[in-house]
């Protein structure tokens, strides 16, 4: 009930402050588990996919430093958050997101670990890839923009307007033998180029040139 709560008070602020355009939410499996994935471009982010698919079944990752803020702890509790040590490889905030994939729900991530600071795509940590792989659980890519936006078109007054947009739901294949570091980041970058392939060409950064988004993008055009 809390969770329930929690996700209609943020739809409803969501709804109220700004205009929210989607697209590819036919997409989006009817049960989990599967995971979120999505670009991070600026605090409303997070509000917003908890808008569009929150509830009991979805939890993510938040930062360790918020766990004993009174307002901001409180509220990721409520959406069932699982607090996690960021710069390092915290195997608890790992092992908890695949524990609640393995419970059939939804686990959302934002791979980039946290807001841009280029305004466009920066390079993804791995730690995707291993929920995936120890979870077996399909990942349904997600990219937002026009968030980066709203506080400046708050300031002039307006009601901000931000994109969403979510593509099919795509597997990993099983790790290739050998170095396991070096296969989970060339796996992570192939998640960072499925948002990619969702953006406009001005918010792909490090990922506008890379060869999978090339293919993704090019198989797309085919369709």
């Amino acid at each position: 009930m809390v969770a329930r709560f929690l996700h209609w008070a943020i739809r409803g602020l969501v709804g109220i402050l700004m205009r929210v355009r989607s697209e590819g939410f036919e997409h989006r499996p009817a049960n989990g588990p599967y995971i979120v994935v999505a670009n991070h471009l600026a605090f409303w982010d997070a509000p917003i996919l908890y808008a569009l698919i929150g509830g009991p079944e979805l939890s993510g990752w938040a930062a360790e430093k918020y766990r004993y803020n009174p307002v901001w702890g409180t509220i990721l509790r409520m959406g069932s958050g699982i607090f996690i040590q960021r710069g390092q490889v915290d195997r608890d905030a790992l092992g908890g997101a695949a524990a609640w994939l393995k419970q059939g729900k939804v686990f959302g991530i934002a791979p980039e670990g946290s807001r841009s600071k280029t305004g466009a795509l920066a390079r993804g940590k791995s730690g995707v890839a291993y929920v995936a792989q120890q979870s077996g659980a399909p990942i349904l890519p997600m990219a937002h923009f026009g968030t980066e936006k709203v506080l400046r078109t708050w300031l002039r007054l307006r009601r901000p307007e931000v994109f969403v947009r979510m593509g099919p739901p795509f597997t990993l294949p099983p790790l290739p033998a050998g170095d396991r570091s070096a296969g989970l980041r060339e796996q992570a970058d192939l998640v960072m180029c499925h948002i990619g392939a969702l953006l406009p060409p001005e918010y792909r950064g490090v990922y506008a040139d890379h060869p999978q988004l090339r293919r993704l993008l090019a198989d797309s055009t085919n369709l």
